[in-house]
C-alpha cells in the first residue's frame, strides 16, 4: 500500500487497511473509532488484529453491549487480541509492510501512508515491544454469537429475531442506567414474546449478561413506569411465577424494530 487513502470516514481507512494487508496488524489507539474498527471487521476476512488502546477508551467503548458483544466474537473467532496501552497519541496501523497515519480533516479523513522498508520494519519492532509489555484486556460481555444460540435455546427463534431487530434499530446499548441497555432490551423482548421473568432472567444470568438481581430490578423500574406488566403463574411447588407482558398501547402495537425507539421515548417522557 503505496497511496495515501482519502476517504469519508475512518472505518473506510480501516476496512481498506486490514483488506490489503498480510499478516497481522497493530491497531493503535483508535479512539472513538474503536467501534468503527470491530463493525468493519465483521465485513472482512482480515488478518489478526492486535489491539492497543487506552484503558479508558476500552472501558468506555465496552460498555456498550453492541460494540462489547461483537468483539467477543472476534475474540473467540482468534481475529482480535486487546491489551491496555497508555501513551500514544495518533492513531496508527501498523501491517508488515507499511504504517498509516489516520487523520481527520472535517468531512474527510485521511490515511496517511509510508512505505519506506527501514521505517516500517522500525515500526513493527517497536509495537511488537510494545504488544509483549502490554495488559491483556479481559471483556466481560458475552459474544453475540453465543447470546442468540442459547435464546434460541431458551426462548425460541422469535426472541432472537426479535431481539436482533431491536438490536439493528438501535446506535449505542449501553449498561449507563439510562435508555435502553441489553438488559432492558432482554426484558422488553421478553414481554413481547409473553415468556416468564424466570426464564429470562436464568438465561440472561447463565449467558453472562447480568445477575438474576440486575433483570428483577430492572423489571421492577419497567413495571412502574408502565412499560411491562405482570401476571403470575402457578406452578405446582413454591410461588408462582410471573409472566412479562408489554404495559403500552403504543409498545403492542410496534413491531420488533419500532419497538426500542418507542421503548426509549416512554423512558424519556418519564424521565
Amino acid at each position: 500500500m503505496a497511496s495515501n487513502l482519502l476517504k469519508r470516514t475512518v472505518g473506510d481507512v480501516l476496512l481498506e487497511t486490514l483488506e490489503g494487508a498480510d499478516g497481522d496488524v497493530f491497531v493503535v489507539n483508535p479512539g472513538e473509532s474503536l467501534g468503527e474498527l470491530v463493525s468493519v471487521m465483521g465485513d472482512v476476512d482480515s488478518s489478526t488484529v492486535r489491539l492497543l488502546a487506552a484503558e479508558r477508551t476500552l472501558k468506555d467503548t465496552m460498555d456498550d453491549f453492541i460494540v462489547a458483544s461483537n468483539a467477543a466474537d472476534l475474540v473467540e473467532d482468534d481475529r482480535l487480541e486487546i491489551r491496555s496501552h497508555e501513551g500514544d497519541s495518533n492513531t496508527l496501523l501498523v501491517t508488515g509492510d507499511s504504517v498509516v497515519a489516520v487523520v481527520e480533516a472535517g468531512d474527510h479523513v485521511a490515511g496517511l501512508v509510508t512505505d519506506d522498508e527501514a521505517f516500517i520494519e522500525a515500526a513493527y519492532e517497536a509495537y511488537e515491544e510494545h504488544w509483549e509489555a502490554a495488559e491483556p484486556f479481559a471483556l466481560r460481555t458475552p459474544a453475540i454469537s453465543r447470546v442468540r444460540e442459547t435464546l434460541n435455546e431458551g426462548l425460541g427463534p422469535d426472541a432472537v429475531e426479535d431481539f436482533d431487530s431491536m438490536l439493528a434499530s438501535m446506535e449505542t446499548a449501553r449498561g449507563d442506567g439510562e435508555g435502553l441497555d441489553e438488559v432492558t432490551v432482554s426484558l422488553l423482548v421478553a414481554a413481547k414474546n409473553r415468556e416468564l421473568l424466570y426464564d429470562i432472567s436464568k438465561w440472561g444470568e447463565d449467558v453472562g449478561i447480568a445477575s438474576k438481581a440486575t433483570f428483577s430490578r430492572t423489571k421492577t423500574k419497567l413495571e412502574d413506569l408502565g412499560l411491562i406488566d405482570t401476571e403470575k403463574v402457578p406452578i405446582d411447588v413454591g410461588r408462582p411465577r410471573l409472566r412479562l407482558m408489554l404495559g403500552d398501547d403504543r409498545l403492542r402495537d410496534a413491531d420488533a424494530p419500532e419497538l426500542a425507539s418507542v421503548a426509549q421515548s416512554l423512558l424519556a417522557g418519564a424521565s
